[in-house]
């Protein structure tokens, strides 16, 4: 995957978004699917602000076992009902091989979480897949070893593979991880795949998720994903990291002053030529 080998970089198709190219892609949704209503208000708030692929958890590897794990094949039916309302792909998170037949059904993205980068035969399968791979770094995994993990899905021969950079576990407390934004620079130099910051598990505080989301465009990075609940107080899942609609309609109010600085804007669908040349 080294950069030299494709200095132009890959561009990963997810539907009709590119992820990789000069525009930045924002993924956004709640942490875990709760139910229609709760999916639905979501879905339409990030597709009101701008998103491009919507977010949502159906299958939660939780560190408590008494915590909620998801609602499994009913919440991914809630997930594409409400993706095919508001016209966005989706990206959710597999957590086991066997769980591959069910997820290709429904969803356009498949996301390995962090705990499970160095799931060898996980990442093995998914290198058969003809989907993209959203590939997040491990808890205390080094730039190399999150890199080999993705060598593992292209080694089998898929090429479509996004890396996300969501904060690692060291000594300091004040934030629920640190968001290591060097790391997306580091990850552009040496690779040709594209790279998304999670300012949301990185920090795990509402008030910081802006403005390292706007850190992360500025340091290279080729989208965000973040979570968004309409009630997030009373969210089954991580509700403590999650931005209000309106936050988040703040974020996207914002994000194209910071992308125009280093030369980037927000994705949007190809014109036609027509109106291009208008």
């Amino acid at each position: 995957m080294a950069r030299a080998w494709k200095p132009e970089g890959t561009r990963v198709r997810v539907g009709q978004v590119e992820v990789g190219g000069p525009g930045f892609v924002v993924m956004a949704g709640p942490c875990a699917v709760e139910g229609m209503e709760q999916t639905e208000q979501t879905a339409a708030a990030v597709a009101a602000a701008g998103a491009h692929i919507l977010r949502g958890g159906v299958f939660k590897p939780r560190t408590s076992p008494y915590s909620f794990q998801g609602m499994g094949e009913p919440g991914l039916r809630v997930l594409a009902e409400a993706a095919r309302k508001v016209g966005l792909p989706i990206v959710s998170e597999v957590m086991e091989s066997t769980q591959l037949p069910l997820m290709e059904d429904y969803v356009d993205v498949l996301q390995v979480g962090a705990r499970n980068m160095q799931n060898f035969p996980l990442l093995r399968a998914l290198g058969k897949v003809r989907k993209p791979v959203l590939l997040k770094r491990g808890l205390a995994a080094t730039i190399q070893e999150w890199l080999l993990a993705a060598e593992y899905v292209l080694d089998g021969g898929n090429d479509q593979v996004i890396l996300c950079e969501r904060g690692i576990r060291t000594f300091e407390t004040a934030t629920r991880n640190t968001l290591d934004l060097a790391a997306v620079a580091v990850a552009k130099q040496r690779t040709h795949l594209p790279v998304i910051v999670d300012p949301s598990h990185a920090t795990g505080e509402p008030e910081l998720i802006q403005p390292m989301a706007l850190a992360a465009a500025a340091a290279g990075a080729d989208g965000l994903m973040i979570e968004v609940h309409p009630r997030p107080e009373q969210a089954l899942c991580d509700g403590q990291q999650a931005l209000t609609p309106e936050r988040f309609q703040q974020l996207m109010r914002r994000l194209p002053g910071v992308l125009s600085a280093v030369d980037r804007h927000l994705w949007m669908p190809d014109l036609p030529a027509h109106v291009v040349g208008a």
